[in-house]
């Protein structure tokens, strides 16, 4: 073409070669271009509190956050995101030098990566993982090693289980950091005190960072408990805490993230921070720093939303035939596909299935094999986002209904799964 330099050399960076558009973008246009429920992406659809919406929009007309706030954050929200941690978890960070308000916990994850990793240091990842760590690893040269959540089945109901000896067992020289997700997704998992303080032993034993992504602290269900793995002994001057307004309060668009850490740590994550999105979200900042002061029943109600909506979600998946994995966190439910049979489930191909639900039932989900390393671990499964409202859940498990008792004839007599 002309005006193109002529080059054998790929244009996209090696490091990025293996990323393709997210399945995120596929599958929500394929909710868009079928008129499909989208439970596949996790984003609320309905508001969060409306005195934090008032909050951003006074701040917009006293014309605060209009121009570019402080690289760090605007102090009143680094004063909230410390005083939620001492208020909730008993952890006391300086407002001034441990705390970094980021453009969602996305960039925080970045930020955290690209400023702790040098080309050739592993990083050790609980797998499924959510596809921006891997992206992530990979632009700071990094090298990720898995260590799989697996699925377990018992009087208790079925869940996801971390090895702590696998985990172990994956520490090598080489290793500079473990990034762990809890409550998990897409899992659902929320990881014990035994084993977060089994993680603490081992990060201690072997001098090793950690990450930890605890966007979902709030959304915690039945006798599941969140315990930021800052709390445990020796970890407070090791782990990066990263935390999110998006999840917390319903308004993912605002991309309100932060960063809890000891100073050092902070001040690393921070030099790398500046040059990406430098600051960002001027008078949502204002918004959220109210937002992290309401009160505990606040906290309680949005949870107890969340796990009616699961329950309902749950139970409608497994009236459709579908295995659930019923979530102690987040607001994901994994299911396996297996037994609807290979004429629904396509000898457990998750992809298939998803891209041709939309077309089938109307609902769209997401195929949880993109966020392993070993595929085939994750061919089976599939994850539903419940953060919707219960009459869009019900209207999304009445149409799987349909697809079950339809006994492999879809819409106008078409096979199933589409040839």
């Amino acid at each position: 073409m002309a005006g193109m330099t002529s080059t054998t050399r790929p244009l996209l960076n090696r490091r990025l070669a293996e990323f393709g558009t997210t399945i995120f973008a596929e599958m929500s246009a394929l909710a868009l271009s079928t008129g499909s429920i989208n439970l596949g992406q996790g984003f609320p659809d309905t508001d969060g509190p409306e005195e934090v919406r008032e909050a951003a929009v006074r701040a917009l007309r006293d014309g605060r956050g209009n121009q570019y706030p402080p690289g760090p954050g605007i102090p009143e929200l680094r004063l909230a995101v410390a005083a939620h941690q001492e208020r909730c978890y008993g952890l006391s960070y300086d407002p001034d030098t441990e705390v970094l308000v980021t453009a969602g916990a996305t960039e925080a994850i970045a930020a955290a990566l690209l400023a702790l990793l040098e080309p050739g240091d592993e990083v050790i990842a609980l797998e499924p993982y959510y596809d921006s760590y891997a992206a992530c690893i990979a632009m700071a040269g990094g090298t990720r090693v898995p260590v799989t959540l697996r699925p377990h089945v018992d009087e208790a109901g079925a869940s996801f289980r971390l090895d702590l000896d696998e985990l172990r067992a994956a520490v090598t020289d080489r290793t500079r950091l473990l990034l762990i997700n809890t409550p998990h997704n897409p899992t659902g998992t929320v990881l014990t005190r035994a084993e977060l303080a089994a993680i603490a032993e081992l990060a201690v034993a072997r001098d090793l960072l950690v990450v930890t992504d605890e966007v979902y602290e709030h959304l915690v269900f039945d006798d599941a408990e969140h315990l930021p793995l800052a709390t445990f002994p020796g970890m407070r001057e090791r782990t990066v805490t990263i935390g999110s307004a998006g999840k917390s309060f319903s308004f993912t668009g605002w991309k309100v993230g932060w960063v809890t850490s000891a100073s050092p740590l902070l001040t690393a994550v921070r030099s790398a921070k500046q040059f990406l999105t430098y600051v960002s979200s001027g008078p949502f900042q204002y918004a959220v720093a109210e937002a992290l002061a309401l009160p505990d029943r606040y906290f309680t109600a949005f949870r107890e939303d969340m796990r009616a909506k699961r329950d309902l979600l749950a139970a409608g998946l497994t009236r459709a035939g579908f295995e659930v994995f019923k979530p102690a966190g987040t607001y994901f439910i994994t299911t396996d596909i297996r037994p609807l049979g290979t004429a629904l489930a396509k000898e457990g191909d998750g992809f298939a299935f998803c891209r041709a639900l939309p077309e089938r039932a109307g609902v769209v989900a997401i195929p949880n094999a993109v966020f392993y390393d070993h595929r085939e671990a994750g061919a089976p499964f599939v994850r539903f986002a419940f953060c919707k409202r219960e009459e869009i859940l019900q209207e999304a498990i009445e149409r799987l209904l349909k697809v079950r008792s339809s006994a492999g004839q879809g819409p106008m007599g078409r096979s199933w799964p589409p040839q």
